[in-house]
């Protein structure tokens, strides 16, 4: 079970109040996990008038009292049973190997017609553990807003985060339509952009743009030699900066899309091996052709 099941989360639930399931102005929104993501999604809510009220559950007292005073929450729990009872909408900002025992864990004590969601960086095996194990009336949607950065706590959440970037929302055949326009809604309403893939499409993808950047900047960090720190400059800082990331959820990140980070790896050793031979053969004229290629990519990304 994740960090939040403790033993009352096995208490009968309470009984369910019911919601209009075509509102998106939200009365009570809980945020599990309050770091950086979880506290920008409460500062969105609140800047935009989104949430009356908004809840956050997490372990660690001093986090949840900065992220209070920080104006991110206006409550906060230990236990999922009294945090979700209330809320319209479940956020799930914790790391991946968690978030289904967690969904698993609140949803019995939702109200009916409760939109439960989450935003892990993985959506395969979150899905598959969640899908069709929810009782009746409480809904989950995955879904990925690609923002954030390599820190944490909630003293890094931002109001406008999510303003125009891009949020993955990954339904399945099986997800309720109507539960995907809700939370399309409220992930627009934070100012994001929206795209729906499927959770197989998702992680084949995050692999190759988010994970296995990732890895090759703890490999990178991790050649250096101790006695070289002091001629890094931008260049070396820049393409490390995220290898500063929580190794611990950036563990599970891995385990739970190994498949596709593999692809992925061989993807670009491959292309590393391009430079290789052509350092080797002194072709220099396809090494110019290597690096324009790659500076056309990285231009039209833009900043």
């Amino acid at each position: 079970m994740g960090p939040f099941c403790a033993p009352a989360l096995r208490a009968p639930a309470l009984p369910r109040r019911r919601y209009n399931p075509l509102s998106m102005k939200i009365h009570t929104l809980t945020i599990v996990g309050v770091g950086l993501i979880g506290g920008s999604i409460g500062l969105a809510a609140k800047k935009r008038g989104l949430a009356r009220r908004v809840l956050g559950v997490g372990r660690n007292k001093d986090s949840l009292e900065r992220a209070k005073n920080l104006g991110a929450i206006d409550a906060w729990f230990f236990d999922l049973i009294p945090a979700v009872h209330d809320a319209e909408l479940v956020v799930f900002c914790t790391p991946v190997d968690q978030i289904a025992d967690q969904v698993q864990a609140a949803a019995p004590a939702c109200a009916n017609g409760a939109l439960l969601t989450d935003a892990g960086s993985t959506k395969g095996q979150i899905i598959k553990a969640i899908e069709g194990r929810l009782p009746a009336g409480v809904v989950f949607v995955g879904s990925h807003p690609l923002a954030g950065s390599e820190k944490r706590g909630p003293e890094h959440a931002e109001a406008d985060l999510f303003q125009d970037r891009l949020t993955v929302i990954s339904p399945t055949a099986r997800t309720d339509p109507a539960a995907i326009e809700r939370i399309k809604s409220f992930w627009q309403a934070l100012g994001s952009r929206v795209r729906l893939m499927s959770p197989e499409d998702h992680d084949r993808a995050l692999a190759l743009t988010s994970h296995l950047p990732h890895l090759v900047a703890c490999a990178l960090a991790g050649i250096l030699p101790p006695e070289l720190a002091e001629l890094t400059a931008s260049g070396f800082r820049d393409t490390t900066r995220i290898a500063a990331g929580d190794p611990g959820l950036w563990k599970a990140i891995c385990e739970h899309n190994r498949d596709a980070i593999l692809v992925a790896l061989s993807l670009l050793t491959d292309h590393l091996d391009q430079f290789r031979h052509v350092l080797e053969a002194g072709d220099w004229s396809q090494l110019d052709s290597l690096l324009i290629q790659s500076k056309k990519v990285r231009d039209a990304l833009g900043s």
